[in-house]
């Protein structure tokens, strides 16, 4: 009967069988595996779908550091608790408190993160920035709320070669490129003119200029005469100009990075696109403040126009009363009428020449009687002929407008009448309520207007029938009368008379108590 012999298989054949284990196994992976994702990266052959992004990396990086860092000093602080004597409790504590201190300086300073930042661009990635990401930031900083556009311009522009500083000069009209801003710099004041050996050398190659490289080879440059005051800037390292539509806007200096950068043509075309984008933003910044200023401008040349205008219609009333003085000076009701008209006008004029001023600020709506505004409209043209009537059909009516403003529509309306109207003529103005509104009637039994007149004529500005009118009276009165949330309606026929009607929005206390109450 054959024997069966069975093989038992001791521990050191096992252990000579089976791969390499345990924690030696590990470390090694552990060594291999940087270097193998260094390799992925790096071969043309191989492709990944995975990617880190340079933020990660950085975070990651900075936290391997500094885990290894704290590595190495607890080992150092636990030798010396051992092997310092009586003294090597408190050597250790003294030990671990400094490289803690230096620890948090060493991350917290800008010299080092830049210097991080492209040693990881430089041996990790084929290019140097994330474009996604600088471009986002960059926008967002030059986009932010705020006045200082042109010290964020700077800081944008420094940020993408870790620049600490730098300063902007813009061209102005007056053909000089002057400095507007500086950031992390003493204020600049030295000025270049637009038409400088500078200026016509970056408006025309817009190149961006080294400085170190222009100091150790200006032939490169075209030997172009750098100013003093450029070699005099701080720590100066690059001219960049800024272009907008094939023309030079201005241009910026910034310092010495933190850490070494080179300039190759990746730094150079960001720093291109980057300074054209900065000068569109500052010039669209130029366009809104001009943009404002011409409408600060309008808005007081529209003001003075109705000044002139009121001026020019104070100015007929007291030449009428002088011819009328000869032949009523003995009246007292006329001598009365044109007391008034003189206390009028002066205090209008005076009005008027605080309205010219800036500081003066306007007159808020506020509920008055118009039957009271007419009756004061009405006798400032008494001494006019023909006179003028008022007829007050529903009294004690109250509307929202501006006193002022309000009398002086419907006084021009009042004077139009009069003017189109002959001496023996009627002009009558009459007050009522209708449907909840104030209604307003200046009816003249003058010359008339033709319905093309009034179509196509009337409301023009600056287009009058008088010889000394200004053609703005008729278009103020609609423009106001508008503003209240009223209407201006005109009914006319030549050699029949016209009639203005004039409606305005009631106000009722009563009424918008209960809708407040409600």
């Amino acid at each position: 009967m054959p024997t069966i012999s069975t093989c038992t298989a001791t521990p050191c054949c096992s252990a000579r069988s089976t791969p390499t284990s345990g924690p030696r196994a590990g470390f090694v992976q552990a060594l291999t595996m940087p270097l193998i994702a260094l390799a992925v990266s790096r071969s043309k052959v191989w492709s990944s779908e995975l990617s880190v992004s340079r933020r990660v990396l950085f975070h990651s990086a900075a936290l391997a550091g500094s885990a290894a860092y704290l590595l190495v000093m607890s080992s150092a602080g636990y030798y010396l608790r051992f092997f310092g004597g009586s003294w090597g409790s408190v050597m250790q504590v003294a030990f671990l408190f400094g490289a803690t201190v230096l620890l948090a300086g060493v991350l917290f300073s800008g010299a080092f993160r830049a210097w991080l930042k492209v040693f990881i661009s430089k041996h990790f990635y084929s290019y140097n920035y994330d474009y996604r990401e600088e471009w986002m930031g960059f926008t967002r900083m030059l986009s932010a709320d705020g006045p200082n556009l042109a010290e964020r311009a700077i800081q944008a522009v420094a940020g993408l070669v870790e620049s600490p500083g730098g300063a902007l000069w813009l061209r102005r009209e007056s053909g000089q490129c002057e400095p507007v801003a500086q950031w992390h710099m003493p204020t600049v004041s030295d000025t270049e003119p637009a038409d400088s050996a500078l200026c016509q050398f970056l408006e025309s190659k817009q190149w961006v200029i080294d400085m170190q490289e222009y100091a150790r080879s200006p032939s490169l440059y075209e030997d172009i005469a750098m100013p003093e005051w450029v070699r005099r800037f701080p720590r100066v390292w690059l001219v960049l100009p800024l272009i907008m539509q094939g023309r030079l806007s201005g241009f910026m200096l910034l310092q010495l990075p933190r850490s070494a950068i080179q300039l190759n043509w990746e730094v150079i075309d960001l720093l291109k696109i980057a300074c054209s984008q900065a000068a569109s933003y500052l010039a669209q910044q130029d366009a809104a403040m001009a943009l404002m200023v011409a409408r600060q401008f309008e808005s007081f040349n529209r003001m003075s126009t109705f000044v002139v205008h009121d001026l020019k219609n104070l100015v007929a009333q007291l030449s009428l009363l002088i011819p009328n003085a000869h032949k009523h000076r003995n009246n007292p009701e006329f001598q009365q009428d044109m007391l008034d008209t003189v206390t009028h006008s002066v205090q209008k004029m005076k009005l008027m020449l605080q309205k010219l001023s800036r500081n003066d600020a306007p007159a808020r709506p506020a509920p008055l009687f118009i039957d009271q505004l007419l009756q004061q409209a009405v006798s400032l043209k008494a001494a006019f002929e023909p006179r003028p009537q008022l007829r007050v059909e529903t009294p004690g009516l109250r509307v929202v407008a501006d006193w002022e403003r309000l009398e002086r529509v419907l006084g021009h309306l009042i004077q139009n009448a009069i003017e189109a109207t002959p001496l023996d003529g009627q002009v009558t103005i009459t007050l009522r309520s209708t449907a909840g509104a104030v209604l307003v009637e200046i009816s003249d039994s003058g010359a008339g207007m033709t319905e093309e007149f009034i179509r196509d004529r009337l409301y023009k500005p600056f287009e009058s029938t008088k010889p000394a009118g200004m053609g703005i009276g008729a278009f103020e009165s609609r423009e106001y009368i508008h503003e209240l949330g009223g209407t201006l309606e005109v009914n006319s026929r030549p050699q029949q008379g016209t009639t203005f009607q004039v409606t305005l929005p009631l106000y009722n206390q009563d009424a918008l108590s209960v809708e407040r109450a409600a």
